[in-house]
């Protein structure tokens, strides 16, 4: 770990709750609402976390599999992912999430008015805006996790 974690402590608790209670705390939350109140639908929302957590290199997010009502992606998912341009593992929707997680990543500025075209064609603004909003908090936690070498010790929340 790239942070001194005094004996005893939680290292996720510690660093996101009392290191900087008034960030850490809201940053938390928002990692929170991302997973219990998104409305997109699983292989979307994995697609999209996934590319996100290799791109990060995030050891805890590249083993973690949401979970919603029972269910969770199978178990070749993160390789589907890896293949997301080619993968015969995904419908428009979920490869459209797939390249908008590694692009916004990546690429922001290269997200132009054909890729716009494509992506209103199969998502609605709200679903753009919370796919986002999701994707922006995959990037900067999932990051900050690893550079801070916390993500051994991540543990995400439960729904």
């Amino acid at each position: 770990m790239n942070i001194d974690i005094p004996e005893g402590k939680d290292p996720i608790g510690y660093v996101w709750g009392e290191m900087v209670p008034g960030i850490g705390i809201a940053a938390s939350r928002f990692s929170m609402a991302v997973y219990a109140d998104s409305t997109l639908g699983l292989r979307e929302f994995e697609a999209a976390r996934l590319r996100i957590a290799q791109i990060n290199g995030c050891v805890f997010c590249l083993d973690w599999r949401t979970e919603r009502d029972g269910e969770k992606v199978e178990a070749e998912f993160l390789d589907a992912v890896t293949e997301w341009r080619t993968s015969d593992a995904f419908d428009d929707r979920t490869r459209l999430a797939a390249e908008y997680a590694e692009r916004y990543a990546l690429d922001h500025h290269g997200i132009d008015d054909e890729f716009w075209a494509r992506m209103t064609a199969y998502y609605g603004q709200p679903e753009i805006v919370e796919l986002s909003m999701s994707i922006g908090s995959w990037l900067a936690f999932g990051r900050l996790n690893h550079v801070l070498g916390l993500d051994v010790a991540c543990v995400l929340p439960q729904h």
